[in-house]
């Protein structure tokens, strides 16, 4: 089996490379049947948006701290473990974003989009899903779109609910929500459009960023949408997958 190793830069995940090469050898990327990424849930995501495009399966080891997307951390048969594992396919989400000076940004997120406050006042946000307004105002500390792989990271960090990952639905999570008081957020099919538009932007400033990886700062409005056209795949160990993850997470 080509394998093609990476690994975050954790003197750890760079160590293990190190060992996972000498015993495996290392495929030239165009070359790779598989990546396997050495690192934490971050460098996952790191590896599949890079992994975009080549179609490449991606098994990942833990060399972090949490490892939600990752198998256990050994060197021993991985070539089998790799030919046993399951296959979980993923879609990321597309953002679309404005800022006051009309720049548009794009970026793809596998786990979330969200919108944060910049100052000390609470965002104003108007939200619409497929062009309908649904909240008027929503003064909050942020906003979040997550799709069912990301619904354990930030989302349900906000107290957002965890989604199955074969479930075709989006978690629309407020942070810290001031008005509508307690607002619990929204389950939106996975066709759904939705977007944010900044409310008194030049009082109350707001950014949005997609993974951690894609920051924009100032923007008047963000367009989220699933993209169903495009397909990360993830192997997990027999029994380990995604899925049961998911359900797992809720009786911890």
């Amino acid at each position: 089996m080509r394998i093609r190793f990476t690994a975050s830069k954790a003197p750890a995940a760079l160590a293990a490379q190190a060992s996972l090469i000498a015993r495996y050898g290392q495929a030239d990327t165009r070359q790779a049947e598989v990546v396997v990424a050495l690192g934490g849930d971050g460098f996952m995501l790191q590896t599949l948006h890079a992994a975009h495009g080549r179609r490449l399966p991606v098994y990942g080891m833990n060399c972090g701290t949490i490892g939600f997307l990752m198998n256990a951390y050994a060197e021993e048969t991985l070539p089998d473990r790799l030919r046993a594992a399951e296959e979980t396919v993923i879609h990321p989400l597309a953002m679309r974003a404005e800022n006051v000076k009309g720049r548009v940004t794009e970026a793809l997120a596998i786990n979330e989009v969200s919108l944060l406050r910049q100052g000390p006042q609470a965002a104003k946000l108007r939200v619409l899903v497929d062009g309908r307004v649904r909240l008027e105002e929503l003064v909050c500390d942020g906003a979040l779109v997550a799709t069912p792989a990301g619904s354990t990271a930030y989302n349900y960090s906000a107290h957002g609910p965890i989604l199955p990952v074969g479930s075709d639905v989006l978690a629309l999570t407020a942070m810290s929500a001031f008005r509508p008081r307690r607002w619990r957020g929204a389950l939106l099919p996975s066709t759904a459009v939705v977007r944010f538009e900044v409310v008194e932007g030049e009082k109350r400033p707001v950014m949005a960023d997609a993974d951690s990886r894609s920051s924009v700062r100032d923007v008047t409005s963000v367009e989220v949408r699933s993209e169903p056209q495009i397909t990360h795949r993830l192997l997990f160990d027999p029994g380990h997958g995604l899925e049961e993850r998911l359900i797992g997470e809720q009786f911890t």
